[in-house]
């Protein structure tokens, strides 16, 4: 029951401390510091190859989170069903990454869509540090 306590609580500030993009960064380099020690971390060069890059889809189609956020994250995107996706860019919309729920919940859902798998910390890390880096 008290280990109940401790993991409700650890999970609580967590989230508290995440209601900024800079707390989930934190957050995200302390799981990546779980798996790498060696990690020296983010990098926004990484994070913008990762948006830009071009994969093949099983459905024999290139697709890459650009494709639907556009190539300037500081523009609204469009889905598939043609709805507005918001600018990607916190200089530009600075609601993103602010709920971790709905963070988690729309990395959950893109990398699947595009890169067939589940985003690593480090690759949710390296794209939040390149679109922060917009101005």
């Amino acid at each position: 029951m008290r280990n109940s306590f401790v993991l409700l609580g650890l999970l609580f500030s967590i989230n508290v401390s995440a209601a900024t993009p800079q707390g989930l960064l934190k957050q995200y380099e302390g799981q990546v510091k779980q798996e790498n020690a060696a990690f020296a971390g983010f990098s926004a060069d990484r994070g913008a190859r990762f948006f830009r890059a071009e994969r093949m889809h099983s459905d024999g189609k290139k697709v890459s989170c650009s494709t639907c956020h556009t190539s300037d994250p500081r523009n609204q995107g469009k889905t598939r069903a043609n709805k507005v996706i918001e600018a990607m860019a916190p200089s530009v919309n600075p609601q993103r990454f602010t709920d971790v729920a709905k963070v988690e919940k729309w990395f959950g859902r893109n990398c699947k869509d595009v890169l067939e798998r589940t985003c690593t910390s480090q690759e949710k890390g390296d794209y939040m540090q390149y679109l922060l880096s917009i101005k």
